[in-house]
């Protein structure tokens, strides 16, 4: 009685055999949908629609002042070590290397007007735009790419709230304000470094060299200085919100980021040629 109980038990919780009639067959996963890349060509393109929408929204005064303040301390106090250090030993470089062919022809009094000429024109605000593009601009991209995977833009769609108003406006005004600033005092911090080096390795008195600056820069190499910094600002900032704004997936986050960077300082060099043809009088030595 016991033993035929127990074998009845046993049978209850015995679990049925499966057999290949009786398996449910699963569906096959789906392979990964690949998105294509968007080109080069394509994101240009994108930047100078994007840079007519934030002009004429800067014209009609629809800047948000809070939003604005709040870029503008994250593209300028987080950015000014690395551009000071950059720009300290590039005018220190600069020195040593210019100084060592001025010896040769006995025209050591010309090393500041030299270093006035070039690092002052050119290198300063290339390598401070390039600093900021390294930083600022891959932030913008990766936060704003994250935004769009996320459907955080849609989310601001839906609370009538536009994008370009509360993402990008207050990005260029951060940093066409900032990136001027920034040059300024790297500039100043570069003379100084030039100077010294120019003490210390080759007797050169400081006064003999900060004459020689100021006898070949004048207020319009600086105001040209300054009208270089903004255009290298807004397109630090549109560079890197329209690798954002364009990002298709996750993956892509970070070639977003990589990609704002190469495509920033291509085009930063490609402005800096024609900005110097129009701002420094290249243009009329060309024609003759």
């Amino acid at each position: 009685m016991v033993k035929a109980y127990d074998k009845a038990l046993r049978r209850s919780f015995a679990l049925p055999e499966l057999t290949n009639s009786g398996c449910v067959s699963r569906p096959e996963p789906r392979p990964a949908v690949t998105v294509r890349a968007k080109s080069c060509p394509y994101h240009i393109v994108m930047a100078c629609f994007l840079g007519g929408q934030v002009l004429m929204r800067i014209l009609r005064g629809r800047v948000n002042g809070q939003r604005t303040l709040e870029q503008m301390v994250a593209a300028g106090p987080f950015t000014l070590t690395p551009v000071l250090l950059t720009n300290v030993f590039a005018g220190m470089i600069f020195t040593v290397q210019t100084a060592r062919e001025l010896e040769r022809f006995g025209a050591m009094h010309a090393l500041g007007g030299a270093f006035a000429m070039a690092f002052c024109r050119e290198l300063a605000p290339i390598l401070t735009a390039a600093i900021m593009a390294g930083q600022v601009g891959t932030a913008y991209a990766a936060e704003i790419g994250c935004m769009k995977v996320t459907d955080q833009i849609d989310a601001l769609k839906v609370l009538r709230t536009d994008p370009i108003d509360y993402l990008v406006v207050p990005r260029v005004v951060a940093c066409c304000v900032m990136l001027p600033v920034l040059t300024v005092l790297g500039l100043v911090l570069g003379i100084v470094g030039g100077a010294g080096v120019a003490f210390l390795f080759y007797e050169m008195p400081v006064e003999q060299f900060l004459d020689s600056v100021r006898s070949l820069m004048v207020l319009n190499d600086l105001i040209a200085v300054l009208i270089k910094s903004v255009l290298f600002g807004a397109i630090v900032a549109l560079a890197g919100c329209t690798w954002g704004l364009t990002t298709t997936c996750s993956r892509s986050v970070g070639r977003a980021a990589t990609s704002a960077v190469v495509t920033t300082w291509v085009g930063l060099f490609m402005v800096d040629f024609f900005l110097s043809l129009v701002l420094f009088g290249g243009a009329e030595v060309a024609l003759h």
